[in-house]
């Protein structure tokens, strides 16, 4: 019994570290950028030594690949949960709208990092399988939201609830990373509104 504890203990202090070099990366990339990222700076940022971080990840690009499907995965529990917490189609609408478009500094912090993925994914298959997850799992949020808004008469029953989650998506990212484009803080709760409002009514 005292064995089963230590290696628990001895497995949750390895998660624990890892996460912290993860939460680490995610900020050096955010200030720095994908390109110029080092293992260094990594370890820098998580106040370990190097050679920390080269014990729990192999190299630099195994470092990123972690850290894209955590920061993706966690993305989506957020929104999964906030959409889980609601009963109507309409009320786990509002939710996801709301659990995506979060705060003005965490969406920066978020697609800065996630755009930078984004642009190495045309050269990466590894990237775009695990962006692929992520999708996948947005899309069963909005295929969920519509099939009971159609079940409740609330939603459009001539609309594809698989076509629909896609476009969903698509124009949260889209306005979210136009939000971002404009470099306007203030902008931000126009842009969630008027993201609600546009996705409400190509659904009715």
């Amino acid at each position: 019994m005292i064995e089963v504890r230590g290696v628990d203990w001895m497995k949750k202090k390895a998660e624990e570290r890892r996460e912290q070099i993860l939460r680490a990366a995610f900020r050096a990339v955010s200030d720095k950028g994908y390109e110029t990222v080092t293992l260094q700076d990594i370890a820098d940022y998580a106040a370990v030594s190097k050679g920390v971080t080269n014990y729990y990840f192999e190299n630099k690009e195994d470092v990123f690949l972690s850290l894209l499907e955590w920061v993706t995965d966690r993305i989506y529990q957020h929104e999964h949960k906030a959409v889980s917490e609601k009963t109507t189609a309409i009320e786990k609408l509002e939710a996801y709208i709301h659990s995506v478009f979060i705060d003005p500094e965490k969406n920066k912090k978020f697609y800065k990092v996630y755009l930078d993925f984004i642009a190495q994914a045309s050269r990466n298959p590894q990237y775009r399988q695990i962006n692929l997850k992520f999708y996948e799992n947005c899309w069963k949020i909005g295929r969920d939201i519509v099939a009971l808004g159609q079940e409740e008469g609330t939603f459009s029953s001539d609309i594809q609830a698989d076509t629909a989650s896609k476009m969903i998506r698509s124009i949260i990212d889209g306005c979210l990373i136009q939000w971002l484009m404009c470099d306007e803080d203030h902008l931000h709760e126009f842009y969630k509104n008027t993201c609600y409002d546009v996705i409400l009514k190509y659904l009715k």
